[in-house]
């Protein structure tokens, strides 16, 4: 019981947050349901989820969910860890070691701990799949046409990508939320989901996480 507590999203009201560079246009307390969905491009559904896991917090007006501003400032940390890959116990263990924070500086001397582990996950994530793909070179028999390795393509010309499609994978490479990045390149949010899925078809990957991983494996984004 004491663990469940400690995680409670009603905690959060009692923490420090850090310090995240955000540019969200909060509509006036209370925050709809609706509204929260919106500001980060997911769904009712995934904000329950975050409420069943302890990670956000919302209040009842007659039938309908509303949230505080805290809430949303919580919600935007939960969800630049997610946009991330972090996942969702590793988000929890985080939340427990924010409520344990004196101060400001703390709480983001801890994010930035969280960030640097999972930047180096994906390190070793890449280093994998350089050794995988040169593993399933080296197997392929006869010569294969496809693999720009062999043939001596270029990754510029097996995988055409627009310039915004470009910058769009750049700015996911460093980590962007989907709000922050569609600001950054003028769309609307579901302008941008469309811009994603495009990219993400283009690589053969299952997820944003995926294409970037292969974008900066190919050669195409600096790592």
């Amino acid at each position: 019981m004491h663990q469940k507590s400690r995680s409670s999203s009603l905690y959060h009201n009692h923490i420090f947050l850090p310090e995240l560079k955000l540019s969200l246009r909060l509509p006036p307390e209370p925050v709809g349901i609706a509204d929260m969905a919106n500001l980060f491009g997911v769904t009712h559904r995934t904000l329950h989820f975050y409420e069943e896991k302890g990670l956000l917090s919302s209040r009842r007006s007659g039938l309908m969910r509303i949230y505080t501003h805290r809430d949303v400032n919580v919600m935007a940390l939960v969800n630049t860890c997610r946009e991330v890959g972090i996942p969702v116990a590793v988000i929890q263990e985080f939340m427990e070691k924010l409520a344990d924070a004196d101060s400001q500086g703390e709480a983001t001397a801890l994010f930035e701990e969280l960030l640097n582990n999972r930047k180096r996950e994906l390190t070793s994530d890449l280093s994998t799949m350089r050794r995988q793909m040169q593993q399933i070179s080296n197997l392929l028999n006869p010569y294969d046409e496809d693999d720009p390795v062999q043939t001596g393509t270029s990754a510029e010309d097996s995988i055409m990508l627009t310039d915004i499609e470009r910058k769009c994978l750049e700015l996911m490479a460093e980590g962007y939320a989907s709000v922050r990045l569609a600001r950054a390149v003028g769309l609307r949010i579901e302008e941008l989901q469309k811009l994603e899925k495009a990219i993400i078809q283009k690589f053969g990957a299952n997820n944003r996480f995926q294409a970037v991983a292969k974008a900066v494996l190919l050669g195409i984004i600096p790592a």
